[in-house]
């Protein structure tokens, strides 16, 4: 049997095999009609929409464009968003769960378009996603999944088998969805943004807006940028505006390698509908196929242990795929909202000039470029026949009630123990390469110390709104348990909500 190694170090295929062109940040304050915060692919979208239409455009990015969850994905590009549609039958109708397919359906036309209009090459391909049950409780979830498909006319299939080494008991099909490369495809849009005279400007870190008849979008070096619109595209909302989006939400992490093998793979992209989750699809690379698998979600920062995630999918690609060699492996953050539908739109009926999209439940590319749609309809004030079905002020008493006071238990419960816990270990005691919550002059502390044997101690209270971030083994970083910001050993923020470092405790 093949023994694949996992990489040492996190890389995504789709950052690793496209160079992005770098932009200057913003180096004094500025106006435009819109402000777009967060550089992924509902940013980009967005930018590109409102450029076209002729408005002026500026594109506020933290880091590095395309650097987060949108260089992080599996990249489908696809109406089947797990086993969700038979569910959102049940909660919100059949209207209202056909409008949420036709959105999404609109979005994957719209990449199918774009990348006609632009000749852009971005690996895409249609694909069948297929989503397989292997036990009986899950092969029930899958055929009313199909039942649901009937019901709301979308193309698909059920089938006895799937052509993988897997013994499934069923499986549904949804005909003419994608997969492409999604660095590639955006940093294209990306160009095509800024010959409409758009401006980008990376390593400018939003962190406040001041609210108006003009937002005041203010970054975190003190510069401010006038505006009739801002668009909070940065993941989770760094402002919350009153809109309480850190109750409503709750982050999960999920995992992938880039596998070589030796099987002939058949194409198709496949979802397991069992947990832990399994995701399959490929991608062309240098003339080979390079199969993604993903999978292994759980919530931010409430894992000891998330090399084991890496693992899993290391010996399922053994065991099932035949893997020669996992030349790549990285993770990815997505948002779930109380209702699994993304909140875009408004970020409050107070500021309505302020908008928002968020809570992608890990379908953000086909959720990411509708938000762009939407978002541009709403500032050019269109009608959307979908603008209710994904309005953030929207809530449902069931499920979403009941879910929020778990999430936010669940929040406190974090919050507490943090507080309450005092590390038995200390700087001292860590290995090279190694991180864990330590007691530093008498308090709860954050230590790492890299394979050269020097030390970073930090406060490990998040400077989102202050429960006690964990150790991320994987990735070395400190994730947030309670609202899923995320910093490097550092101390730097990885991941928002937060927009501050954590403080750093020695000076070594």
């Amino acid at each position: 049997m093949t023994n694949s190694k996992l990489p040492q170090f996190s890389e995504s295929y789709w950052r690793d095999s496209c160079t992005v062109k770098g932009y200057e940040p913003l180096n004094a304050d500025d106006e435009a009609d819109v402000v777009v915060i967060g550089g992924g692919i509902t940013g980009v979208t967005t930018a590109y929409l409102l450029s076209k239409e002729g408005q002026n455009v500026i594109l506020l990015e933290g880091g590095k464009l395309l650097n987060g969850t949108t260089g992080h994905t599996t990249a489908k590009v696809t109406c089947q968003h797990g086993v969700i549609y038979d569910e959102l039958i049940q909660h919100f109708g059949e209207e209202v769960t056909r409008q949420y397919y036709e959105a999404n359906n609109e979005a994957l036309n719209f990449m199918k378009a774009t990348i006609k209009e632009h000749s852009i090459e971005c690996d895409f391909s249609e694909q069948d996603a297929i989503i397989y049950a292997e036990s009986e409780q899950y092969l029930e979830q899958v055929k009313k999944e199909y039942d649901a498909y009937q019901k709301l006319g979308i193309d698909s299939e059920y089938l006895e088998a799937i052509p993988l080494d897997i013994p499934v008991l069923g499986a549904v099909s949804m005909k003419k969805q994608g997969q492409f490369h999604p660095v590639k495809y955006l940093a294209a849009l990306a160009d095509e943004f800024v010959k409409r005279g758009g401006r980008i400007f990376e390593g400018t870190t939003a962190s406040d807006i001041q609210t108006g008849p003009n937002p005041v979008v203010v970054t975190r070096e003190g510069h401010k940028v006038r505006c009739r619109h801002a668009v909070v595209a940065s993941h989770f909302p760094f402002f919350d505006g009153a809109g309480f989006y850190f109750a409503r939400m709750h982050p999960e992490r999920s995992y992938a390698i880039g596998v070589k093998t030796t099987m002939d793979y058949p194409g198709g992209m496949y979802l397991s509908a069992d947990s832990p989750t399994r995701s399959i699809r490929y991608t062309e690379n240098n003339g080979e196929k390079l199969l993604i698998v993903g999978g292994e979600s759980h919530k931010t920062g409430q894992d000891e242990n998330t090399e084991k995630h890496y693992e899993a999918l290391r010996k399922f690609s053994e065991d099932v795929l035949a893997a020669t060699d996992i030349p790549y492996r990285w993770s990815a953050q997505d948002l779930v909202t109380l209702d699994k539908i993304p909140y875009i739109g408004p970020i409050t009926s107070v500021h309505s000039n302020i908008l928002v999209a968020t809570g992608y439940r890990k379908w953000g590319m086909t959720n990411g470029i509708f938000a762009g749609m939407l978002v541009r309809d709403l500032i050019l004030e269109r009608e959307n026949p979908y603008r209710d079905v994904f309005t953030p002020s929207r809530f449902k008493a069931d499920p979403s009630l009941k879910t929020l006071v778990v999430e936010n238990a669940d929040v406190a419960k974090h919050l507490i123990e943090g507080k309450l816990e005092m590390p038995d270990r200390t700087p001292a005691d860590l290995g090279p390469d190694e991180g864990a919550p330590v007691t530093y002059n008498g308090k709860r502390a954050g230590a790492y110390k890299d394979e050269r044997g020097q030390l970073y101690v930090l406060d490990t209270t998040c400077t989102h709104l202050g429960c006690e971030v964990a150790w991320n083994n994987a990735e070395r970083t400190w994730d947030c348990p309670c609202h899923g910001s995320r910093f490097s050993y550092e101390g730097e923020v990885v991941e928002g909500p937060a927009t501050d470092p954590l403080t750093k405790l020695n000076d070594e």
